[in-house]
């Protein structure tokens, strides 16, 4: 079947070019990298910068103004609690109830279609029984959206018409233009949720009233509120007709400004009305506010837009940006006493299609090396330019192709889900090569007179069996990845599918399109040397073209190609011995190729980093490359010797990869429980070996890997979250918040740093008066474009950068002087401008200086977070730091308490920050409690509401009406004056209105008490818990801080020390619960996988012993990635200057836990590691059947026959899956975070893997010549 397909697109050959057309304009329609052609419509794959790992999470908002976290816990949060929990698919519920709102967090089963569970909500609440919630309290649905869909903050200010900051605008004003314009502006946006405001003064109407008055009046205050009430209203009185025309009648009452109020009647007095103003002062105020924002140490008024669930993130931002140029010329704008026109405009701060186009670039700037060094290697080692040409085709269709299948098969593109491409590059590119190799061999091989196509098909269908099962085995090796669940499958979903688009993908070129090209590329010549001759003049003038036009190096290779080829055709008419020159013109082209290649590499890889020389990069890249490749050429060269000695010393060799594999599994777990067996063995007889120098030296060398769940992704922002004292109020954390804003933006590699504090006005804000988030933009090490690309800048002689104005300074100078990007000019030829100073290297350098920095008393400290891996953090588990405890109990004080002494004990785990742990101070906010006596009202014949609605509105204030001003609306708010009820002295002289018609004080009526009360008041299943929060320190992983956590509280407990009160649990809680949950279930699919692959070789070879002997090779690859990962976390390894870069800072080495992205990379080495096998033991098996052994001799002759046959392209697919790896290796654009601990096992494994290449033919040997001895 597979033969007969092949046959007819090699015979149809008009049917394959279409087809390929077709795959590579649909692929260019479905590039998620915003790629334009005119001719093409676009239909770009959805964009994000990493998946949305969050939980299936619903928000049920409820508000009850002015009322304490323990009325709102009491009365809202846990009966409503308890009501939902019979929702079908309910996983679990966490609530949160704070000053004035209640949050209940409904996490579904992941199997429940969003939509599906927000509409069971909206169900039960529309059926909530009479009496569950207090009058007047309706909780509603929070948006459709998560935290993690928040992609874009902004600010609102003056501008000046060159875009320079100006003041003249109140506070009031800007917020206002926010609430009523900006917000229901964006709001309208495709894909927009919800758009929050935050910060400035919202307008309302204040009616201060005087209580002196209200008793010489004898006015009660629910009077005063009644009268408000009716003072602000319109009415309609249907039509009336006038001369036959139809006139509609309306009653005009609502109140338009301070004047309208002031003139409402509130009684009558002997025919005199008493009007607000003779009882109150009316004023427009500002209402009373939970939140603010700050920029650089100045109040602010900003919003949030939130995109809708399931939107594509970046076309949402787009369309933002798009409605907000729509929208900017008609907001506000004012003449300013200097006579500066300001207008209000829309400033963004934190904008996510920046993170995402430059984690995008990321990706796209190493599948490009990718595909590059895969050319070079297969130019140098196939050594013929046609059959390089052909092999390398297979990528950038491969590619588009797999776009094709993201876009209609619904996987989003982001930094993990095409990093599947990019680790399945070298496995990709290894199809062609074993294709075209084996073309080539039968086109050298083929009788004299057979068809091109007859050949090409022969050499075609030997080797599809072999390559459909290496790629099946690639495909079910990533069975695992497809299987895991939660987090860990949302984040690795999407890879599994790419890495296996990629390949079938590859395979479909390969198999259906590379014979055509094939048939075309070997057999099409320029028989006509006048044509020839006209094409290569062609050439020479492109290139002297592009070298006038600025494309100077481009120019140079095509002007050199071009004559060397003409030089080429004329020197080959002469006659001329084969000398060492006639041998280097037949490869001029070649080597000229390969010339170009390495300084393409150089050049936009740039390994040294930006800061060294073009000419040290090339240099440096040619001598990498050629290092490898020397290697695989020398071992190609010898492999023949080598492969007889180990036939002739079986043993000796087979100690190697025994030993190698033992090796690896210390590595992985560590030499105690790899040898624990051996100990306990000498301890039966009474000999102890583990304190011996020996072992303890080999235990320290191989302690085992630690475990994480993912190593973080560099979102080239931080988000500051400390926290101040419960009791601290709004003013207080006001200026801490913009003193925090104003020391971290000092940083000099500090772009921008603005500060929230309390709560945006949205359902996915819950957060107190005390925490705050600071987003902090700091700048690329280089400067970028807008897709995260590095700009060259003009330079002098002596390397000085070329400023606009004539001027040139130094990088340094520059830096000091705040030279910007926009006085630089950019040259293609010139040099990169480095932002940071010379002492800071990594992000991990800035955060240090923020942390020192943010030192203030009162304040605490904050573990190292980012705006997107906080919302996920915050998603899944309820807290805002990585890890935490969660301390559930029967009373708050009982959880404080507790909370506060795992506090004291996790300070003394050495493997745990000491400065991020923190215990949630619940019970910290002062309260002033107004105890009615009810003897007292008894006796005035008060009730409890009467007295505790003069409480609320006379303290508290109530919002009595809403004015209609257009398309505004403002609050009208009655209140007592503040100086009369800002103290407890004051609050005792408030009156209370008795049956009598008298006023009495409410200090005759209430005992006052000042408590201490929960600030806010968390539960869990209807269980009260908090948190005791942590962080790890530096070169810990997160499991391995866990369980010393955990051992160093139970021996706390069971020393005495610790006492865990009655009714009180806790448990540990954070991103480490999915590593642990992912290792869980990828212990029982990766054996089950393992199997499958198994019977895949076996039903490949028909025998067990074949299969066993191919299967070793995954056993040799599995050692391999464990010991380049231990290698890694060695200072030792590598450690020295190659032109004065550090080896080991060159590829990043650093120790590297085993995450879920660590155990991709082995998945991905899982498929991969077979394959050499597979290649060798095809041809063993084909050169034992052509030859009939009758001794050792022959045995040996046939092993190494075959062998030498299939180890040319055995090492070519392990070199370009190897060096392919390289610039993954070296990344360090956002996104490599996540590429190179999956690429770091991949590139040890097939290094080992290699071995394979012996190993098989070795066992091969042995198991036949045993079957002869037998004989």
């Amino acid at each position: 079947m597979l033969n007969r397909i092949i046959k007819y697109f090699l015979e149809n050959r008009l049917v394959t070019i279409l087809l390929l057309i077709g795959f590579i304009a649909w692929g260019v329609v479905t590039a998620p990298f915003g790629w334009k052609v005119d001719a093409l419509p676009s239909d770009p794959v959805p964009v994000d910068a990493i998946p949305d790992i969050g939980e299936n999470q619903q928000i049920v908002f409820t508000q009850w103004q002015g009322r304490s976290p323990q009325d709102i816990e009491d009365q809202i949060s846990y009966p409503l609690t308890t009501y939902l929990l019979g929702i079908p698919g309910v996983k679990s519920i966490r609530s949160s109830s704070i000053f004035g709102f209640s949050s209940i967090y409904i996490i579904f089963n992941e199997n429940i279609e969003f939509y599906w569970s927000r509409s069971r909500i909206l169900e039960k609440l529309s059926s909530i029984p009479s009496g569950l919630l207090p009058d007047g309290v309706q909780p509603t649905l929070g948006p459709d959206a998560t935290a993690l869909g928040q992609v874009y903050w902004y600010t609102l200010e003056g501008r000046d018409k060159n875009g320079n900051p100006t003041g003249g605008w109140d506070l009031h004003e800007i917020r206002t233009v926010q609430d009523f314009y900006v917000k229901y502006g964006l709001n309208a946006t495709e894909g927009v949720s919800e758009v929050a405001s935050i910060g400035g003064f919202v307008k309302e109407y204040q009616i201060d009233v005087n209580p002196d008055a209200l008793k010489a009046y004898n006015i009660p205050l629910h009077k005063v509120m009644r009268a408000v009430k009716q003072s602000n209203k319109d009415v309609g009185a249907k039509t009336i007709e006038l001369n036959q025309a139809e006139y509609l009648v309306r009653g005009l009452g609502y109140i338009k400004s301070v004047e309208d109020l002031e003139k409402a009647v509130v009684a009558v007095e002997e025919n005199v009305p008493i009007r607000i103003r003779d009882i109150g002062v009316v004023s427009l105020g500002p209402a009373t506010r939970r939140g603010l924002l700050d920029k650089d140490g100045a109040e602010v008024v900003g919003g949030v837009v939130v995109a809708r669930y399931g939107a594509n993130p970046l076309e949402v931002i787009n369309n933002v940006k798009d409605k907000i140029r729509e929208i900017a010329p008609g907001l506000p704008k004012k003449t300013l006493s200097d006579g500066t026109e300001s207008q209000l405009t829309i400033v963004p701060f934190y904008d996510r299609s920046q993170l995402i186009y430059e984690t995008l670039g990321t990706l796209e700037e190493a599948l490009s090396l990718e595909i590059l060094i895969s050319i070079l290697v297969v130019i140098v080692m196939v050594y013929n330019l046609r059959a390089s040409l052909l092999i390398s085709s297979i990528l950038p269709i491969a590619v588009l192709m797999v776009f094709i299948a993201m876009r209609y098969f619904g996987v989003d593109a982001n930094i993990v889900a095409l990093s599947g491409i990019a680790i399945a590059i070298g496995t990709m590119v290894d199809l062609g090569i074993i294709l075209s190799e084996n073309i080539i061999k039968h086109l050298d091989e083929a009788p004299r007179g057979q068809k091109l196509i007859t050949t090409i098909y022969n050499g075609s269908v030997e080797v599809a069996t072999a390559i459909l099962t290496a790629v099946s085995t690639t495909i079910v090796s990533f069975i695992p990845v497809f299987t895991m669940q939660a987090a860990e499958g949302k984040l690795f979903g999407p890879l599994a599918f790419t890495k296996t688009f990629a390949l079938v993908a590859a395979l479909i070129v390969s198999l259906l399109i590379l014979p055509t090209l094939a048939y075309w590329f070997f057999g099409a010549k320029v028989k006509n040397e006048k044509i020839s001759r006209m094409i290569n003049i062609g050439l020479i003038l492109i290139g002297i073209a592009g070298w006038i036009y600025g494309q100077v190096w481009a120019g140079i290779m095509l002007l050199l190609f071009g004559t060397l080829v003409l030089y080429k055709s004329w020197y080959n008419k002469k006659e001329h011995s084969q000398s060492w020159y006639t041998r280097l013109i037949d490869k001029a082209e070649l080597i000229l190729v390969i010339t170009g290649v390495v300084w393409l590499l150089g050049k936009y890889w740039l390994p040294l980093g930006a800061d060294r020389s073009l000419f040290i990069n090339v240099l440096f890249v040619a001598l990498l490359v050629g290092l490898i490749l020397g290697a695989f050429t020398l071992l190609e060269y010898y492999y023949k010797h080598i492969l007889k000695w180990c036939l002739v010393n079986k043993g000796k060799f087979l100690l190697i990869p025994t030993l190698l594999i033992i090796l690896g599994a210390n590595v992985w777990l560590g030499f105690n429980s790899v040898f624990g067996f051996v100990s306990k063995s000498f301890e039966a007889i009474g000999i102890e070996v583990q304190s011996t120098k020996v072992w303890s030296t080999f235990a320290h060398l191989f302690p085992g890997i630690g475990e994480e769940f993912m190593p973080s992704l560099d979102e080239g922002s931080f988000l500051l979250m400390p926290t101040s004292m419960p009791h601290s109020g709004i003013e207080y954390n006001r200026k801490v918040v913009g003193q925090l804003d104003m020391l971290v933006t000092k940083i000099p590699e500090v772009e921008l740093t603005v500060g929230k504090l309390g709560r945006v006005e949205s359902a996915l804000d819950p957060a107190p008066i005390s925490m705050y988030e600071n987003i902090i933009n700091y700048k690329p090490e280089y400067m970028v474009n807008h897709s995260g690309h590095r700009i060259r800048f003009t330079v002098d002689a002596e390397g000085r950068y070329a400023l606009k104005d004539g001027r040139f300074l130094s990088n340094e100078e520059a830096l000091q002087k705040g030279i910007s990007q926009a006085q630089l000019i950019e040259d293609d030829n010139g040099k990169y401008f480095r932002n940071w100073r010379p002492e800071i290297q990594s992000p991990d350098d800035i955060w240090e200086e923020i942390v020192q920095v943010t030192k203030i008393p009162g304040v605490t400290s904050a573990p190292k977070l980012q705006p997107i891996e906080t919302r996920l953090v915050m998603l899944q588990t309820g807290m805002r730091a990585p890890m935490g405890i969660k301390v559930y109990g029967p009373d708050l004080k009982t959880i404080q308490d507790f909370g506060l002494q795992l506090e004291g004990i996790l300070k003394q785990v050495p493997s745990v920050k000491k400065e991020a742990v923190f215990a949630d101070r619940i019970v910290g906010k002062p309260y002033l409690h107004l105890n009615i006596n009810r003897e007292q009202i008894a006796r005035y014949g008060l009730n409890i509401e009467d007295v505790q609605q003069t409480i609320e509105t006379a303290i508290g204030g109530m919002n009595v009406t809403t004015t209609v001003e257009g398309r505004e609306r403002f609050p009208v708010r009655v209140r007592y004056p503040r100086e009369l009820r800002d103290d407890p002295e004051s609050l005792k002289n408030i009156l209370v209105p008795v049956p009598t018609g008298a006023q009495i004080q409410l200090g005759q009526l209430v005992d006052f008490e000042y408590v201490r009360g929960p600030q806010a008041i968390k539960s869990e299943e209807t269980f009260l818990v908090g948190y005791v929060l942590f962080d790890k320190r530096d070169g810990h992983s997160e499991v391995e801080v866990v369980h010393d956590a955990q051992e160093t509280i139970r021996q706390h407990i069971n020393a005495g020390e610790l006492n865990v009160p009655s009714g009180i649990s806790y448990k540990f809680s954070g991103s480490y619960e999915n590593q642990v949950r992912a290792a869980k279930r990828l212990s029982l699919i990766v054996p089950v996988v393992l199997g499958v692959i198994f019977l895949i070789l076996y039903f490949q070879f028909k025998s067990v012993s074949t299969s066993f002997m191919i299967f070793s090779g995954i056993l040799l690859a599995f050692s391999g990635g464990f010991i380049m990962l231990w290698l890694y976390g060695q200072t030792w390894f590598l450690d020295f200057s190659v032109f004065g870069t550090n080896v080991r800072g060159l590829f990043q080495m650093q120790t590297v836990n085993l995450s879920v992205a660590v155990w991709v990379g082995f998945i991905a080495l899982f498929g991969i590691a077979t394959d050499n096998g597979v290649l060798i033991a095809t041809y063993l098996d084909q050169s034992f059947s052509r030859h009939q052994t009758t001794d050792l001799e022959e045995v040996r002759k046939a092993v190494v026959e075959a062998g030498m046959r299939r180890i040319r392209p055995a090492l070519m697919t392990a070199g370009t899956t190897m060096i392919a790896l390289l610039p993954v290796l070296t990344s360090t654009g956002r996104g490599a975070d996540i590429m190179v601990p999956m690429a770091i096992p991949l590139f040890g494994g097939m290094t080992l893997s290699l071995i394979s290449v012996f190993l098989v033919p070795v066992l091969y040997c042995i198991r036949e010549e045993r079957k002869l001895k037998k004989q």
